[in-house]
């Protein structure tokens, strides 16, 4: 599907003047992991068609990915566009664009609602952002683009990645279930798998720049290899995962627990670079409220899946996502949810309440359950996770732990003076450097032992002899790309012991610490 509708706020055409410098964009991104990697190939197909990065928060190019399962996905959109209103009217040549799955759904209504908006693309043809929005220019109309299949697998289009020291890799987009709560499979379609060569290639090119960890993504990774018939594919790419030098941490999300099978635990188990940590999406503990949701498990299997995890990687995290007040659910069944809640022991979880989603069978129901009946469900639920993680947490006290320094430390870091990273189970972990010992990059490992523990994350203050820094080649290819970025040599090191610096690594500064 393809329109174009006239756009009275287009604004005039940029001058095609050579000497006038490039354009800039922005990409905003609201919701999964999957929008995440989208948007960094939003980023690379404008970089590779001349525009540069905002360097403050003007832009000459503004693109939303949006989010049409999160609640009040909508609401939110809009209301950042109307945001950009005035700023584009003062702004001639401005442009914005939307894309994502609330594009999919939304289609001619987001020009409706926001005439000035410029370009309108689905979830099916990322790759013509670009041309839209040159076409939007030289037309001065709004160019909407909605396609209902995939033209290209957006693995193949041109990514600027977030991240220098991990990496996102799809390996298939699109979901084959009938969750009645869920919108994705009408927005991303059916499931289309990638051949276990061009994966492996990607990731091997990752490696290659520099990336050490990966997380493999899909709708339903466990049912990867459905469309070429091979039921072990997933178990198989984990194995192939082990195989790739340099690579040492592999992760992926989400899963489904209907299709979870004893292969897909046997190869986490056996390859060394499987990080410990699951995803595994409960929604409820109910089996009335999971068959109304047509969720093909029941609770017994899913806390089997749980045992059999355990058995095997004993010390593995497994986190979730549940929904509170689905449809016609009692409190009978919301007991259900927090007795499975309180036997997995999750090391996190995602919680949601239920709102409508148009276009989905749920959103049909009879039954649908008053607001504050669902707030004060969901209340209990989340008072009951946190303990259970704060419990879970604590068992972490003492325990040395190799710890991946992230460019992004805590919120109170400039108080704590802490830099930030995550276990090999993907806890995070706000640690020191002690008085003295080198400093790490973003993409080092470093080991420490945790000596605080809090419901959300971990501290760890070591003494000069409990601190153990390993550089990598991550940590090398943050140097390169912040030397890129700032056209300077390379640093050494982040900081030495005397705490002169080279080039800003975008971190907290590090305190003198005693030892």
């Amino acid at each position: 599907m393809s329109l174009t509708i006239p756009s009275p706020a287009s604004g005039t055409a940029p001058s095609a003047d050579p000497a006038a410098p490039p354009r800039t964009y922005q990409v905003r991104t609201f919701g999964c992991q999957m929008n995440v990697h989208d948007s960094e190939r939003m980023a690379g197909m404008l970089e590779d068609a001349g525009y540069v990065p905002a360097a403050g928060d003007h832009a000459d190019v503004v693109v939303f990915n949006t989010c049409a399962v999160r609640e009040n996905a909508d609401n939110k959109l809009y209301g950042n566009l109307g945001m950009l209103a005035p700023v584009k009217a003062a702004n001639p040549g401005m442009q914005i664009a939307v894309g994502g799955c609330l594009a999919q759904k939304d289609r001619e209504t987001i020009l409706k609602k926001a005439p000035w908006v410029d370009a309108v693309f689905g979830t099916h043809n990322v790759g013509a952002l670009p041309a839209l929005l040159d076409r939007a220019r030289h037309n001065n109309e709004a160019q909407l683009e909605i396609l209902e299949s995939l033209d290209v697998f957006p693995s193949t289009l041109p990514t600027k990645r977030d991240s220098v020291y991990s990496g996102w890799v799809s390996i298939s987009v699109g979901c084959n279930n009938t969750c009645t709560f869920c919108i994705v499979p009408a927005l991303r379609g059916k499931e289309k798998d990638r051949r276990p060569g061009d994966i492996l290639a990607e990731i091997q090119a990752l490696v290659d720049d520099g990336a050490i960890e990966v997380t493999l993504l899909g709708q339903n990774v466990n049912s990867y290899g459905v469309e070429f018939g091979d039921r072990q594919a997933f178990s198989k790419l984990l194995r192939a995962c082990g195989e790739i030098e340099g690579l040492e941490r592999v992760r992926f999300t989400s899963p489904h627990p209907a299709a979870f099978t004893d292969d897909v635990i046997e190869a986490m188990a056996e390859t060394p670079n499987v990080m410990p940590q699951l995803h595994m999406p409960l929604q409820s503990g109910s089996d009335k409220v999971l068959r109304d949701m047509k969720r093909s498990y029941r609770s017994t299997k899913f806390l089997g899946i749980l045992d059999k995890v355990r058995d095997r990687i004993p010390h593995a995290a497994i986190s979730t996502d549940i929904i509170v007040g689905f449809p016609g659910e009692t409190e009978e069944d919301f007991q259900a949810t927090l007795d499975v809640v309180e036997k997995s022991r999750f090391a996190t979880a995602f919680t949601f309440q239920y709102s409508k989603r148009p276009g989905t069978p749920a959103a049909d129901l009879p039954d649908q359950l008053p607001k504050a009946v669902v707030q004060e469900r969901f209340e209990r639920l989340t008072a009951l996770q946190d303990r259970i993680a704060a419990e879970e947490n604590a068992k972490q006290l003492g325990r040395r732990v190799e710890v991946m320094v992230t460019a992004q430390s805590g919120r109170k870091a400039g108080e704590t003076h802490r830099l930030s990273g995550r276990t090999q189970d993907q806890r995070l972990v706000h640690f020191s450097v002690p008085a003295g010992a080198p400093a790490p990059r973003p993409g080092d490992l470093v080991t420490v032992t945790i000596t605080e523990a809090a419901a959300f994350h971990l501290v760890a203050d070591p003494t000069a002899e409990d601190y153990s820094l390993r550089r990598s080649r991550a940590g090398d290819a943050w140097d390169r790309s912040q030397a890129d970025s700032c056209g300077a040599p390379a640093p050494s090191a982040a900081k030495n012991a005397a705490g002169r610096s080279g080039v800003s690594l975008g971190m907290p500064s590090l305190p003198v610490r005693s030892a």
